[in-house]
């Protein structure tokens, strides 16, 4: 019967089903075949409802929010032109302030998603008219945005906390110098890219000295409150001071008053516009999210989990290879899955087994964060392709193949997290 349900749910998904639709689909499946099985359509309805009843999961429309907010509010231009003052003149310097800026902004935002629409559509058509290359720019910042899931605060991480009953908070810390890696990769490849490519030094400067010449004191002043928002959300968290879910509805408060009373750029009569874009991403993935754990109960139900790991376990003897197998299976699902569904089906399966050969819970879901970061930007799925394609116009495969080169070094970096667990680990003390 497991077998059944799984090719049927891969079936719907390939037929291009929603992934959301497909999953409550082969839910009901097994007790059409068994009417004694535990899980029937009445029970996978109310594990539907009671799916979203859990206190963590609140703080990912609450961010969602928050970080449409600061979209809105123009806070990633401040970002910018900040760091811009200090890194503009350098080789590469402007393309690496775009990486700089996708990881502050998603220590905003928590999304990929919204970390490549608020910072693409103001960075993308600066670096085009400094005669970058418009597609190199685009899937810049499509490979940069998956920054936005792994520097805390993180929704992906939010959820895997929740479904492996891990501290979320465990998890922000762990992801920093993760985050911080692999935007260190990204740069190295975009300072060899502009080494061959060359640069418009010309114009480049004229741009740096446009910010420079509002003075450090007044850039400084313009910046102060969006460069607080970080230290405001994850010092409140790793403070004792709020829950990630009591920072998160903090942020969208704090949102709220730096973009309408002090940079004044968000309109009361706006905010009707960021509560509807707010719902439209926040509504699929919330659906997604619930039928995912009914799904998940379905699966328990069938020992899915329990048989593969026994599985596992007898193709794989040692730790090394199976973090090798787990890899390129977390790189796959990546690829065909949204990171929602992926984390909260695939969860309870491998995190008893990475348990057994030793892998720190903590040290895994950053591994599984950072492979599915990978997937927003391979298609067929690659959500953040698709976003940035939307804001330059370049076609997806065109972006996907000018991205790959980045990913190379995202993938450096995946490898030196999986297998130095330090990385993730050592600002807690394990």
């Amino acid at each position: 019967m497991s077998a059944t349900v799984l090719i049927v749910f891969v079936l719907l998904v390939i037929f291009s089903i929603p992934i959301a639709s497909a999953m409550g689909i082969v839910s009901v499946i097994p007790s059409f075949f068994n009417s004694s099985f535990p899980a029937n359509p009445l029970y996978i309805v109310r594990s539907i409802a009671a799916g979203l009843e859990s206190f963590p999961y609140l703080a990912i429309p609450m961010f969602i929010l928050s970080g449409t907010i600061m979209a809105k509010g123009d806070i990633s231009r401040k970002l910018f032109d900040f760091i811009t003052y200090f890194i503009g003149k350098k080789r590469a310097g402007l393309p690496c302030a775009v990486i700089v800026t996708c990881l502050f902004f998603g220590a905003l935002s928590g999304s990929a998603t919204a970390t490549v629409a608020a910072v693409g559509s103001m960075t993308i058509p600066i670096l085009v008219n400094l005669n970058y290359n418009r597609t190199f720019a685009t899937a810049l910042v499509a490979v940069a945005g998956g920054l936005g899931v792994i520097i805390p605060p993180s929704i992906p991480m939010i959820v895997f906390g929740t479904v492996a009953n891990t501290s979320v908070g465990d998890l922000f810390v762990a992801g920093i110098i993760p985050g911080i890696l692999i935007a260190a990769c990204l740069m190295v490849y975009t300072y060899l890219y502009c080494m061959k490519h060359g640069e418009d030094r010309e114009k480049i400067n004229q741009t740096v000295d446009a910010i420079r010449g509002k003075g450090f004191g007044k850039l400084l002043k313009e910046s102060f409150w969006a460069l607080l928002t970080p230290v405001i959300i994850l010092g409140s968290i790793y403070g004792g001071l709020a829950t990630p879910t009591e920072a998160a509805t903090i942020s969208v408060f704090y949102a709220l008053i730096i973009s309408i009373f002090v940079y004044k750029s968000l309109k009361f009569r706006e905010l009707w516009d960021v509560m509807k874009e707010s719902v439209r991403v926040c509504t699929p993935a919330l659906f997604i999210l619930a039928t995912a754990l009914a799904f998940g109960r379905v699966l328990a139900f069938l020992q899915v989990p329990q048989n593969l790991g026994i599985w596992i376990g007898n193709a794989f003897s040692t730790k090394i290879t199976m973090l090798i197998a787990v890899n390129i299976f977390l790189l796959f699902l990546g690829m065909i899955m949204d990171t929602t569904p992926a984390i909260v089906i695939v969860t309870p399966i491998l995190a008893p087994i990475m348990a057994q050969y030793g892998v720190d819970p903590t040290h895994f879901g950053i591994i599984m964060v950072v492979n599915l970061a990978i997937g927003f930007v391979t298609p067929p799925i690659g959500t953040n392709l698709f976003v940035a394609s939307s804001v330059t116009g370049e076609e997806v495969l065109a972006i996907a193949r000018k991205a790959v080169p980045f990913l190379a070094f995202f993938l450096v970096a995946l490898v030196l997290i999986t297998f130095i667990p330090q990385i993730s680990l050592l600002l807690l003390g394990r």
